[in-house]
């Protein structure tokens, strides 16, 4: 099996279970038995260092991206701090200036403290990463869509500075799946997802995952995974793999949807721009098409009149929910600046939208009725 779409498919259905399982069970077991001569010849001594269903999931995320081996964390938060805890001491970190909030306060709050420094750059532009390099640069953290201004991150100019300077580099893969784009391929050493999004995909499981390319990060990973101890529960583990079951079918129709929803808003009378990979008129088309196999379900719009408008918009949707995350099977918006503290630097008129399984006439009808308020 060497498509995607058929590994998805039989996620967590092994049909080795004893008694016949086609879907494998929840191991829940906190330990495990030793043998007589003091060795555990199952190989799992206790669940923080290892648990049966765990290391499904993880087997079956490494083969999704390609990868040498993943670990599951207890949310994406815990993923990326074990990128950034594995680094070493006083390095230096360049991450996008268009970024996902949570990455860039853990770095200004606590990465600080571990003695990291960082810097932001302009993914967009090749002179841009150059100069925020510094002799003590050793990770480059890349979204590509970026959160929330959907920026496109050309994976091959970035893959090939890094070889240059011999700087270790991590994609998040969050909005994208390895249905979309594999970074692994482009040379990243490493990609990190929230399992909270597309990979569980019905908002109610809370998990992140590092899927490396090399042995030697691997490891690095796993040894973190297994001392910090923010580990997936088995669950989690399970919920998750059941929702990659559903992923393939599920993805496709909520990017087509949004490519869909993006063309209808790019006409809007309401709208000063939308901001979506699928439009020809974006930035980043050409580079999206050339490394991307489909253009998410993601969408932010700026609206005329500033945050205040931005709001009421937000506030009159009846198909959209309010709501903070995205990937499931319900639609989801929200005015991002609100939610992303002070040290924002989101446009104060972007709304940011997680497209899910509604009917496109639906949101489309609900996002006409909320703008022309």
């Amino acid at each position: 099996m060497n498509d995607l779409e058929t590994i998805l498919a039989h996620a967590g259905c092994t049909g080795l279970s004893p008694t016949g399982d086609l879907v494998d069970p929840i191991q829940l077991s906190t330990t495990f038995q030793r043998g007589i001569d003091g060795s555990y010849p199952a190989e799992y001594s206790y669940t923080r260092s290892g648990n049966p269903t765990r290391s499904s999931l993880e087997d079956i995320l490494a083969r999704l991206e390609g990868g040498h081996s993943a670990c599951a964390f207890a949310s994406g938060m815990a993923a990326a701090a074990a990128v950034f805890a594995t680094l070493p001491a006083h390095s230096h970190v360049v991450i996008p200036d268009d970024v996902y909030h949570g990455v860039r306060h853990l770095l200004a709050e606590f990465g600080t403290r571990w003695g990291l420094s960082y810097s932001s750059a302009d993914m967009t532009s090749e002179e841009s990463i150059l100069a925020a390099l510094t002799a003590d640069t050793k990770l480059v953290w890349v979204e590509t869509p970026s959160n929330p201004q959907l920026q496109i991150t050309d994976l091959e100019t970035v893959g090939r500075i890094c070889r240059q300077r011999g700087v270790t580099w991590a994609v998040d893969g969050t909005w994208t799946t390895p249905l979309i784009q594999r970074p692994l391929e482009f040379g990243a050493n490493y990609v990190v997802h929230s399992l909270t999004k597309y990979l569980s995909g019905h908002s109610d499981v809370l998990g992140g995952a590092v899927v490396s390319a090399g042995a030697d990060d691997a490891e690095r990973i796993r040894s973190y995974q297994t001392s910090a101890g923010a580990v997936l529960d088995p669950f989690s583990c399970w919920l998750t793999m059941r929702g990659l079951r559903t992923l393939a079918v599920r993805l496709e129709r909520q990017c087509e949807s949004a490519a869909a929803i993006a063309s209808h808003l790019s006409s809007h009378p309401r709208v000063v721009d939308v901001l979506h990979p699928s439009l020809v008129t974006h930035v980043g088309h050409q580079t999206a098409k050339r490394q991307m196999r489909l253009y998410g379900a993601m969408i932010s719009i700026l609206v005329d009149g500033g945050a205040a408008r931005a709001l009421e918009i937000v506030s009159t949707t009846r198909v959209f929910q309010r709501a903070t995350s995205l990937g499931g099977t319900e639609s989801l918006i929200e005015h991002r600046r609100s939610i992303e503290g002070p040290a924002s630097v989101t446009p104060d008129n972007l709304i940011r939208m997680s497209i899910g399984l509604e009917s496109s006439r639906d949101l489309i009808a609900d996002l006409d009725a909320a703008l022309s308020t």
